[in-house]
């Protein structure tokens, strides 16, 4: 899988895209994540991409030309699944979106800034636009980075055991169960006996009851889908 980030501070983000399971996935081969500087893409002699709304609104507006080429120049190499368009109002990141965009092969992430980006990018070279939460960050970076995160680590072999990868919260809809480790007892704090017993299915049963306990307490808006 390759992506294709579009930012105008590559340096924001470049660290932890190059650590952990999305550096071995690299390492691998499994995946290509390239940065690209969308001040290269700009004629403007001072390597300004933004400039003040039509209308007079508050704010600046990340400019249309060099997105077009940046996204051109890319296109003009291989072809891309997805063009996605970090932002607050996009569709919401989930774990069944995440599933779905790692089974692509290439896709390019464009990192949102200022006010915003000119609207005819959205319109006319953006594909998808996702939110990683109702909230505004600085930029796009720190979501550009949970995307390709959540998406990477889906790629079979990115991580050691793939199993882990399918028992994770909101896989099947629900939040994952409590997990353990030893020592089994701590300060009096006691491991559930049913998890020491060895008893396979009893131990699945009691993880997928709590699961369910634990949805329906802290998440229930997920039983209601």
């Amino acid at each position: 899988m390759r992506i294709d980030i579009l930012t105008i501070l590559p340096e924001m983000i470049d660290g932890c895209l190059n650590c952990s399971i999305l550096r071995r996935a690299q390492d691998k081969g499994l995946a290509v994540i390239q940065l690209h500087n969308l001040r290269d893409y700009t004629t403007n002699r001072w390597r300004r991409v933004d400039d003040y709304p039509f209308g007079g609104e508050a704010g600046m507006v990340m400019q249309i030309e060099p997105v077009d080429r940046a996204i051109s120049a890319l296109k003009a190499e291989r072809d891309y699944d997805e063009v996605i368009y970090t932002s607050p109002d996009g569709e919401l990141l989930t774990q069944p979106m995440a599933n779905s965009l790692s089974l692509l092969n290439n896709i390019i992430i464009l990192c949102g800034h200022y006010k915003g980006v000119d609207y005819r990018i959205r319109e006319h070279l953006i594909t998808k636009e996702i939110s990683v939460g109702d909230y505004v960050l600085t930029g796009g970076e720190l979501a550009a980075a949970v995307i390709a995160d959540a998406v990477v680590r889906l790629i079979p072999g990115a991580i050691g055991d793939e199993q882990s990868a399918l028992s994770d919260s909101f896989q099947d809809g629900l939040l994952a169960p409590p997990v353990y480790t030893r020592p089994a007892d701590y300060n009096g704090w006691q491991v559930p006996e049913i998890l020491l017993s060895g008893h396979e299915r009893n131990i699945h049963e009691w993880r997928l009851q709590q699961a369910h306990e634990r949805t329906e307490r802290l998440r229930p808006e997920l039983l209601n889908k």
